[in-house]
């Protein structure tokens, strides 16, 4: 299994790394590029949800959440 990478990006989306499957609460697969990272959506103002179109930059979101120091 490959590692995957999930990135919380200040103000913006989840940035997903690695090869994932992504499925709606019907089990369908949304389709997605495993060669390149995927913008999950944290506003809810997408139009694209679960993925990000950028609604973030101008809907006012923010959120900078933080791990806390030393990793755990």
């Amino acid at each position: 299994m490959s590692d995957v990478v999930i990135t919380v990006r200040p103000n913006g989306p989840y940035l997903v790394q690695g090869k994932v499957r992504v499925v709606d609460a019907d089990g369908r697969e949304f389709p997605t590029d495993p060669s390149r990272p995927i913008a999950l959506c944290r506003c809810a103002h997408s139009k694209q949800r679960p993925f990000c179109d950028g609604s973030h930059k101008t809907c006012g979101f923010q959120a900078d959440d933080r791990a806390p120091a030393g990793g755990g």
